[in-house]
């Protein structure tokens, strides 16, 4: 049977339920969100003389949830317009209406007996083949099962989603004994492939992988903080980004998830399980002092940490009293902040001889025999544990990548010496004269599976740059950038620049890219798989030369940056840019000329100058006006003012888009640029993109004119910001930078309508982004984002 989600109905409209309701709509699959029936008329409901038969009061808990996600932050949505594809409705009136849908995902209380009784009632109206889920996050899949019908046997299984759903990658698919294997290879395909997701498979245990793992973690490390006399604040001092862990380490995370959330996960192994395992498993005593207190985290405004003022205090679980934050400070510490490369760190930390060694070395072995013991009860393979970790949790290193980066022979020797039992799985490592649990050799990744090393599996949409250098090299590189083979005739131009920040180097490589991809190649991607594409220009090196006065060579770099972006644009061969994550000033002004656009999902993009103090200079303001124009169909009169009138407010208020979505409504993408829901599947997506132009008979645009606003159009521009000026919104120099932006953008002194060519626009921007980097009121704002890493309005 060949499968396909056209449309979907999502059981449960809690934070859960309506975040994946949400996720499904951003991937444009109109979705059903059905919540019980209220038991009672609100206020509201009486105030409007409402009844309990009143169809807006039956809806009331699914309509509440679908207005929640336009206020929720982060936002669930990649655009508001998403929220048209998700129609409320309740469990009583709309069920019928599960026929119609191809993938029905229950998220309703975790409650054993509610979710059968549910299914009962879907087996009644599902028509066969529909794929039904559950996103329990502990309940046994096969439990659910039970008494069910063939079909919906065959068509079941559990879909963990991790929240928030538009953010986390992890999706754990949990098969049930009776789920056809069928079933199960197009729900993991589809959450790669539609949903973007990193999918594991998962076996029918406790809380699966992740949270299987990531709770006892937590909870071992509740438990050696109290034991050893450490802070809450000390713990996350180390336990988060020192070693390869989110920014909220330990307990600003389970403030963030909530203290009743976690409470309510651990109980689920606890109910499950015996012995030394289950004791690990139940909430120490302040932590249940705590929920009775109420004191949540984040959702009711104190936790482990509360904010007074400004001042953010920490908890002591012995006193159940606020204090000042502490933070541990060891020799360690710093010796491992010299270390390059987060194995080294994690190995000098882990093993050091103080505090610091003591906590992490206390935590870590534990948690990594823990997932030794358990790796063939919930996963296939030791690859399935880190993904979920690491997907799940956003821990760098897996637990078997964690061992490997500490050396499992020197912990096994220590964990031996403390009186600790080796899992035979690690042992037989050791026993057949192996020092890791992966290996790689000519960029090709191997993992441990108890016997002997198998290839780790490789998605063919998955492009590791990293690895796929080592196999192939590279034609050439600078200390910017490098220009790669990708194979099938096109090349792709990586940038690896610090914060991958655009200067001479990168712009040397663009130039020499291009030419080699026109003698040699049939297209050319840039991108690369840093932590963001590119956060604009080198601004230290923009703000030394200013400084020096040396504007001669500050011209010479901006005119160079102008060639570059034109050589993009005009290249004879197609270009296709690939951005996600920060893509901002100088990144946007690289993408905005491509012939084709493929963006990450997760993609910020937006001509940022202005809060340094400037102005786009790389040609930033031409391309927005001109992505702008050519948005507007053939056949519609063009109001030039209004269209300069939204470029000058999008680049004069430094907007940046929160999703790929949200920048083509801004027009930095068009409707013909791609969007990759799938951040790893980026450079494969750019890559066809770049073959299907070329394939095509791709031609490179023909250089016309460009109509401008002019002298009128520069009036009219202005007249908002002089407004704002002298109702005091805006500094004066926020008005020098916005005179000089509506020059540009309006084209100078001439006539509205007048037809200008590119390097005519190019010289006016250059000459203002010129005038302004000499300012010193500029500089100053320069220094404060590269000092504060914030914009100053002076």
């Amino acid at each position: 049977m060949t499968y396909q989600i056209k449309k979907a109905a999502v059981l449960g409209s809690g934070v859960m339920g309506s975040g994946i309701a949400a996720h499904l709509a951003n991937i444009g699959i109109p979705t059903l969100l059905l919540d019980i029936v209220p038991k009672e008329v609100s206020k509201e409901d009486e105030a409007k003389g409402l009844t309990l038969e009143h169809p807006s009061v039956r809806n009331r808990f699914a309509d509440t949830a679908l207005q929640k996600l336009l206020k929720q932050k982060p936002a669930p949505l990649t655009s508001k317009k998403n929220l048209q594809l998700i129609t409320a409705g309740n469990l009583e009136d709309d069920l019928e209406k599960l026929k119609d849908v191809d993938w029905i995902i229950e998220v309703v209380v975790e409650n054993l007996e509610i979710k059968k009784n549910l299914y009962d009632k879907i087996d009644a109206v599902r028509k066969s083949g529909t794929i039904i889920t559950s996103n329990t996050s502990g309940i046994s899949i096969n439990a659910m099962v039970e008494g069910r019908s063939e079909d919906f046997g065959k068509h079941f299984l559990g879909t963990h989603f991790f929240n928030p759903p538009r953010y986390l990658k992890l999706l754990e698919v949990i098969p049930a004994q009776t789920t056809a294997p069928e079933v199960v290879e197009f729900v993991k395909k589809f959450g790669e492939d539609v949903l973007g997701k990193g999918v594991v498979l998962a076996k029918d245990t406790p809380n699966f992988i992740a949270n299987r793992i990531g709770t006892y973690g937590l909870l071992v490390t509740l438990r050696e903080m109290q034991a050893r006399g450490y802070s809450v604040g000390e713990v996350d001092s180390v336990t988060g980004p020192l070693i390869g862990r989110p920014k909220s380490a330990t307990f600003r995370t389970l403030d963030v998830v909530g203290l009743d959330t976690f409470a309510h996960v651990a109980k689920n192994v606890y109910d499950q399980t015996a012995g030394e395992e289950q004791k690990v498993f139940e909430v120490p005593a302040f932590m249940k002092k705590m929920l009775e207190n109420k004191w949540l985290g984040a959702k009711t405004g104190q936790g482990f940490f509360l904010k007074e003022g400004k001042e953010i205090k920490e908890l002591n679980p012995e006193t159940l009293e606020y204090g000042p934050m502490k933070k541990l400070k060891t020799p360690s510490i710093e010796m491992a902040k010299q270390q390059k490369g987060l194995a080294a760190k994690v190995k000098t930390l882990t093993y050091a001889k103080d505090r610091t060694g003591e906590l992490l070395w206390s935590i870590l072995s534990p948690t990594l025999i823990y997932s030794a013991q358990l790796h063939t009860d919930i996963a296939d393979d030791i690859v399935s544990i880190d993904n979920a970790m690491k997907w799940g949790f956003g821990w760098q290193q897996g637990p078997f990548e964690i061992w490997d980066a500490i050396g499992v022979k020197d912990s096994v020797e220590k964990m031996k010496a403390e009186g600790n039992d080796i899992p035979a799985f690690v042992q037989s490592l050791l026993d057949k004269g192996f020092e890791c649990f992966y290996k790689e050799e000519n960029g090709n990744f191997f993992y441990f599976d108890g016997t002997d090393y198998q290839a780790v599996p490789v998605n063919e949409k998955v492009i590791d740059l990293k690895s796929y250098k080592k196999k192939h090299g590279v034609i050439k590189s600078n200390s910017g950038a490098s220009l790669i083979d990708l194979g099938d005739g096109i090349a792709l131009l990586e940038f690896h620049s610090k914060s991958n920040s655009i200067g001479l180097d990168i712009l040397q490589m663009i130039n020499f890219a291009i030419d080699e991809v026109e003698k040699n190649f049939k297209g050319l991607v840039i991108s690369n798989q840093g932590k963001n594409f590119s956060v604009g220009a080198n601004l230290g090196m923009i703000l030394m030369e200013a400084q020096d006065d040396n504007i001669f060579e500050l011209d010479f770099v901006v005119r160079q940056f102008q060639n570059a972006t034109l050589k993009i644009k005009y290249s004879s061969k197609p270009v296709v840019v690939a951005p996600f994550g920060m893509t901002l000033g100088g990144g946007a002004e690289v993408t905005l000329p491509a012939a084709h656009i493929q963006a990450s999902t997760e993609t910020y993009m937006g001509l940022v100058e202005a809060g340094v103090g400037l102005i786009p200079g790389g040609g930033g303001n031409k391309e927005l006006y001109l992505k702008h124009l050519k948005g507007i169909p053939n056949g519609v009169q063009i109001d030039y003012l209004n269209v300069a009138s939204k470029v000058f407010e999008t680049i004069a208020m430094a907007k940046v888009s929160t999703s790929a979505e949200e920048a083509r409504e801004n027009n930095f993408l068009s409707i013909a640029d791609g969007i990759s829901v799938n951040p790893d599947h980026l450079i494969y997506d750019a890559k066809q993109a770049a073959i299907a132009l070329a394939d095509a008979g791709y031609k490179a645009p023909i250089r016309e004119k460009v109509p401008v606003v002019g002298s009128p159009g520069y009036a009219a521009l202005l007249l908002g910001a002089e407004g704002m000026f002298l109702s005091g919104y805006i500094s004066e120099h926020d008005l020098k930078i916005a005179k000089k932006l509506a020059y540009v953008i309006a084209g100078g002194e001439v006539p509205y309508g007048t037809l200008v060519d590119e390097q005519y626009l190019l010289n006016l921007e250059r000459e203002a982004f010129l005038s302004l980097v000499a300012d010193s009121k500029s500089q100053a704002r320069m220094q404060h984002m590269l000092v504060k890493g914030k914009p100053l309005r002076n």
